[in-house]
């Protein structure tokens, strides 16, 4: 058998890396035919968008959690849990697969057409810091996780005007965290969070539940930590002075009711309604982001959650509890672009259940693009910093 010299070469090479593993690897082609200009301003990427490690829309990665090395004015996070769901479990499998239904975002170059910005090529540092490690075996140890997980994240310097005035009770600038769930009890915990940070913020929630039942309407279990589930965070938040008074917002809402009671115990959650159905009565979209604006203002720290069920099945079936009647995927992207300017210190979106998507990814994609419209518009805003506190 002929064996050519350059074989010959090759298994020579193979054999003494293998015996020595300080051996420098071997020099590949040039890094041009690895590392492709994007088309526009996109910058550079690595791989085929197909390829490669799944990060929030390619981002860089680092370990926050594990290590305070690198710093950051944006971060994502995954919030692994499920086990506070009511119908269909599953959403623990959100950040994998919101991270997997980012991978095309930018493909072109992330350059966002509408809000006229490119969240991808911008001055702030944006990093996937991975996900929370959540145990899926005792809620309450979870819940916990989660809040202090969030807050180690949310209370380091950013990477930008680390020493300016900022909207924070301690007067400090504070990064922002955009947390891919998991279900929808997470937000209770990530509130929690804020509120060390922020004291009581304004939050606009997209969601087709209201989620803020009392816990006895799920059974009236004597623990604590029972009554906290996707449905009763909201009130529990309430009666913890999380939410601050007569600013916060449904959207989307469609869900049937025990009775007119809930609206009520609503409103004395503080939250004002927009139901889904409200889109085709009250000037279409435009009317809908003028009321949700109206409601929370401009000045207020305004925290924003958003259940991927807002959206009708037909567009996003992998949930954990699907209702009818719900907006198109054009529809809330579009409501949510509405919202550019406002303060949004934090954001969250849940509930996202691949296992009972399609093939074709819906869910997931759809998920992926309402974060994209979220983190264009905070690249847009900028640091929430203030040259000084007397300018204010």
């Amino acid at each position: 058998m002929f064996i050519s010299k350059t074989t010959l070469f090759a298994f020579a090479a193979l054999a003494a890396a293998h015996g020595d593993h300080r051996q420098e690897p071997f020099a590949g082609p040039h890094k041009g035919l690895w590392y492709n200009t994007i088309p526009g301003d996109g910058g550079t990427q690595a791989d085929s968008v197909f390829s490669g490690i799944s990060t929030f829309g390619r981002l860089p990665y680092f370990p926050c959690l594990a290590s305070e090395e690198e710093k950051y004015d944006i971060a994502f996070i995954g919030a692994p849990f499920d086990t506070g769901t009511s119908y269909r479990p599953g959403a623990r499998f959100g950040p994998s697969g919101i991270r997997q239904g980012s991978r095309r975002l930018n493909l072109y170059g992330g350059y966002n057409v509408p809000l006229e910005a490119n969240p991808f090529v911008s001055d702030l540092r944006i990093l996937d810091c991975g996900d929370i490690p959540v145990t899926s075996y005792d809620n309450g140890w979870a819940i916990q996780q989660i809040e202090h997980g969030h807050n180690n994240l949310l209370m380091r310097k950013p990477f930008t005007n680390a020493d300016e005035y900022g909207l924070s009770r301690a007067g400090k600038t504070l990064p922002r965290i955009i947390t891919m769930g998991g279900d929808h009890t997470i937000t209770l915990p990530l509130l929690r969070s804020i509120n060390k940070a922020y004291g009581p913020v304004t939050v606009i929630h997209f969601d087709s539940h209201l989620d803020s039942w009392k816990p006895k309407v799920f059974g009236g279990s004597p623990s604590e930590v029972a009554s906290i589930n996707h449905g009763t965070y909201f009130y529990h938040a309430a009666m913890e002075g999380l939410l601050r008074n007569d600013t916060n917002i449904h959207a989307g809402i469609r869900t049937t009711l025990s009775g007119p009671s809930d609206y009520e115990n609503d409103g004395y959650c503080g939250f004002e309604i927009v139901e889904a159905r409200e889109i085709d009565t009250i000037a279409g979209i435009e009317g809908i982001i003028k009321k949700i604006r109206d409601r929370v203002g401009t000045e207020n720290p305004v925290y924003l959650s958003i259940d991927i069920d807002t959206l009708d099945p037909a567009f996003a079936p992998g949930t954990g509890t699907p209702e009818t009647g719900g907006w198109t995927t054009r529809e809330l992207r579009t409501i949510v672009r509405g919202l550019d300017g406002v303060n949004l210190i934090g954001a969250d979106i849940v509930e996202v259940s691949p296992a009972y998507d399609t093939n074709a990814e819906l869910s997931t994609m759809a998920a992926a693009d309402v974060l994209y419209e979220i983190m264009t518009m905070m690249v847009k805003k900028g640091p929430l910093s203030f040259p000084a506190r007397n300018e204010r």
